[in-house]
């Protein structure tokens, strides 16, 4: 759903505007919080701060300040859609962090190189690329990454469908977290054991896992975290039909991440509104509701965030029967799918837009 390690705070998803089905809610869900959360704080400034050590030579100096400006350009290349450069930057500042034996900072770019894996699809590089991670949280006995680690590759196993799997990472997760006395750990774990439950179709367990995750996350002021939650919570209350505790949830997480300037998880909270207005046929609402997506995506100068405004919109004005307006909105999707080099997206986006034609 978030650093720190790079995962936590952040989380970008597509709008599902159309009917809606629970698979289709809870793949929403998971891939709105994948990789969100972690220790470490993702801004460029504080990941520099955190791998910063005093070096005995020049030369280590010289290859620790090129490694932490890769580092640096690689998490805002991911943050504007980037994921293929990012992958270009972390290898190399991988092996100049091997070259001056740092394996905190290892960590540290394994982490978003799993993320940047993910959002292309290379599943295989981004399970081993968390692994090693992993077991470099455990070489440094480091347990409050461990707990970090744990919990992505639950939510990786959980996009994979392996719900065993993926509630044996977060159960390990959560059991560290409370050994250690770890809040923030207990409040991730206890939120992410309530996306696998929602996954099973248990809405109402994975109701009450959230709200426990909620008392752990207020324990520490974490308003990302509790945000991120109260999204997972406006989920499963959207899989069970329950549109007024629905838009409460969404509604709250949009406030609170407005105020701390969380623009993932406000950009999440405003998808899933959308969702849940434009269900009970609320479209001058969602409309509004896109309106200010599109207007955080351009502040954010996020091309990918654009994309997928620009989709929503289309989607919304298909399901109303404006086909000119929503052809539109396809198009000028496809163009940013093109400027991304995603050509996995275009080829969808087109195939949408040919779908509609033919039953116009």
């Amino acid at each position: 759903m978030k650093q720190r390690l790079v995962f936590p705070r952040q989380k970008l998803g597509l709008i599902c505007v159309g009917a809606i089905s629970r698979p289709q809610i809870l793949l929403q869900s998971f891939l709105l919080f994948t990789f969100l959360l972690s220790p470490i704080v993702a801004s460029a400034a504080d990941i520099t701060q955190q791998l910063h050590r005093p070096l005995n030579s020049s030369v280590g100096r010289q290859s620790r300040d090129e490694a932490d400006s890769l580092l640096s350009i690689g998490e805002k290349q991911y943050a504007s859609g980037y994921a293929d450069k990012t992958i270009t930057s972390c290898l190399r500042a991988l092996e100049l962090y091997h070259s001056i034996g740092d394996l905190k900072a290892q960590g540290l770019t394994y982490n978003l190189l799993a993320k940047a894996y993910v959002q292309l699809g290379s599943l295989k590089e981004a399970e081993d690329a968390l692994r090693r991670g992993l077991a470099i949280a455990r070489d440094t006995k480091d347990f409050q990454s461990q707990v970090f680690v744990l919990n992505n590759l639950g939510t990786f196993f959980l996009q994979q469908g392996e719900f065993a799997a993926a509630s044996n990472f977060v159960e390990d997760a959560l059991t560290i977290a409370h050994h250690v006395k770890n809040i923030e750990g207990e409040g991730l774990s206890l939120s992410n054991l309530g996306l696998v439950t929602a996954r099973l179709g248990d809405y109402n367990k994975a109701i009450k896992l959230y709200e426990n995750a909620l008392i752990f996350r207020r324990q520490t002021g974490d308003a990302i975290g509790e945000a991120n939650t109260l999204n997972n919570l406006g989920d499963a209350y959207l899989a069970s039909g329950n549109y007024q505790d629905t838009i409460g949830s969404y509604g709250t997480a949009m406030q609170i991440a407005k105020t701390n300037r969380d623009r993932t998880n406000e950009l999440r909270a405003i998808d899933g509104l959308v969702t849940a207005h434009t269900a009970v046929g609320r479209y001058e609402r969602a409309f509004d509701l896109l309106e200010q997506r599109l207007a955080i995506a351009k502040e954010l100068q996020n091309l990918r965030e654009e994309l997928k405004s620009f989709e929503s919109y289309a989607q919304l004005y298909k399901q109303q029967g404006n086909y000119l307006t929503a052809r539109n909105f396809y198009e000028r999707a496809i163009i940013l799918a093109r400027t991304l080099e995603d050509s996995k997206q275009e080829v969808q986006l087109l195939d949408q837009l040919t779908k509609m034609l033919q039953r116009k």
